[in-house]
């Protein structure tokens, strides 16, 4: 007994332990709220952008667990086919299915919508979840800065094309991630596409700032119709959106720094728990227009609430989308 308490109190073995032990109970408490209420699915239909992988994969399988028929909205059909055999596999739900789309391409964005609509009459929860980060500066197949491009105007049409099957299908729901980068954006009405400049993370936080003022405005001109749109900050969420930061390009980067994310950021599970929550909690049928953060409403930054910059940016996407109408008919 002796022997082990002098081990147990060994500088060399108690200080890993103990450190050990304090990075695990961080790594619980930052994995931040968990949506647990339980919800029946059966006969709602989905779809859910970017699903082949991290939070979006993570989203399909949990609504895939609780019955519903779900799209797995996706760019690369191998991965996406993959991981819908896998969820498939795990839940044994066979209403799962995979379908091609690009955000950075309109012609593939309206393809996609035609094709849902040839086979679904009805939509009851659209999650705008696909998107890219701090990438290097280039442009969607239309000309629109790539992050711009995919985060918020490939969602802004997709989300327009499919708002008469919403509307149909009411009470619905449109839920778009967003993130706590909004709050360090900010909307550039001189150089909305960054053709004068171009910042990684400028872009990207002006691309998630556009989630929210996007979802606010489009609240407003849904009021009626039962058809609501939130939108949500994930957390800092260890995915392969962290595919572009430099320092985990290289093995020292990844020795250095992996032990950090896996303490500190959440994982793709616990990253989903707020979409599925804006998707699912049955006490959000009438809310709309809010932002959530940790299965919570949160506030959002000065810049989110600026009904004017809101605007501005609606027309700038009717004009590079087309959608051509200032009002949701």
């Amino acid at each position: 007994m002796s022997c082990l308490s002098c081990c147990l109190c060994c500088p060399i073995i108690l200080w890993p332990a103990v450190i050990g032990a304090a990075m695990y109970f961080l790594r619980k408490y930052m994995q931040g709220g968990q949506f647990i209420k339980q919800t029946n699915e059966t006969g709602k239909v989905f779809i859910v952008t970017g699903a082949n992988t991290g939070i979006g994969k993570e989203t399909v399988l949990e609504i895939a667990k609780r019955g519903g028929t779900v799209y797995m909205a996706c760019r690369d059909m191998n991965r996406c086919n993959r991981a819908r055999d896998e969820i498939i596999k795990e839940t044994n739900n066979q209403n799962i299915f995979s379908r091609e789309l690009d955000l950075s391409s309109f012609d593939s964005i309206r393809k996609f919508a035609a094709g849902f609509k040839r086979e679904q009459d009805k939509l009851h929860v659209l999650i705008n979840n696909a998107g890219v980060m701090h990438c290097p500066k280039s442009l969607t197949k239309d000309g629109i800065e790539m992050q711009l491009g995919v985060n918020h105007v490939g969602h802004f049409l997709l989300t327009h094309l499919l708002l008469d099957v919403l509307k149909k299908t009411a009470p619905s729901r449109i839920v778009n991630v967003s993130s706590l980068a909004h709050t360090q954006g900010s909307i550039n009405v001189k150089d909305l596409n960054s053709e004068k400049s171009y910042s990684r993370i400028g872009a990207y936080s002006q691309s998630k700032l556009a989630n929210v003022l996007f979802t606010r405005e489009l609240a407003k001109r849904l009021e009626g119709t039962g058809v609501t749109v939130n939108s949500l900050h994930p957390g800092a969420v260890d995915t392969e959106l962290l595919r572009n930061w430099g320092f985990l390009q290289n093995d020292l980067g990844q020795l250095m720094i992996r032990p950090l994310l896996w303490t500190l950021f959440k994982t793709a599970k616990s990253g989903a728990q707020t979409s599925l929550y804006a998707a699912l909690d049955t006490d959000l049928k009438n809310v709309s227009g809010l932002y959530f953060s940790d299965c919570k409403a949160k506030d959002v930054s000065k810049a989110a609430k600026n009904d004017e910059t809101a605007k501005f940016l609606w027309a700038e996407s009717e004009k590079w989308t087309g959608v051509g109408t200032s009002k949701v008919d």
